[in-house]
């Protein structure tokens, strides 16, 4: 099954989600029932916190990313397309996160994300990252319209 990422945004350079950087963490989320948006991911050795953890930029990092494919797939559901030849009708305007417990660095963790507020000007996605069936960390992430601006020459 092709994820949100891949097939709405694939060439993306971006760290977190984006399929176009061949170092990033290419996350892939996928639709689920209900409006759920979810993703598991597998860490890798380098995104040990220093104490055998996930870390928590990496962490915030996977919880923004996951709320794009929500906000993107939400987007793409109410015909909200991106404007000029920007590849992301949305960006991140604000991202409140709680850590809530250690994540494991060894073993796949799950992120779940569904929108809880939606306007073509702004959108709200509650996150998190799952593991043992417990919440290690939350957020609430704020998506606002993005509008290109013209280059300004002279």
């Amino acid at each position: 099954m092709t994820s949100i990422q891949e097939r709405l945004y694939p060439t993306l350079p971006c760290f977190g989600c984006g399929h176009g950087n061949p170092d990033g963490l290419r996350l892939r989320s996928y639709p689920a029932q209900d409006g759920l948006v979810t993703a598991t991911f597998t860490p890798w050795p380098a995104h040990d916190n220093g104490l055998g953890f996930l870390n928590g930029g990496i962490i915030c990092t996977l919880l923004d990313c996951h709320s794009a494919a929500a906000v993107m797939l939400e987007a793409e559901q109410r015909g909200w397309e991106p404007l000029g030849d920007a590849a992301l009708s949305y960006v991140t305007a604000g991202l409140d996160v709680r850590y809530l417990r250690p994540a494991p660095l060894t073993e796949p963790v799950e992120l779940r994300a569904v929108v809880t507020a939606s306007s073509e000007a702004e959108m709200t996605v509650d996150v998190s990252l799952v593991w043992d069936g417990k919440n290690r960390a939350e957020a609430t992430a704020r998506w606002k319209r993005w509008r290109p601006r013209a280059a300004v020459g002279g």
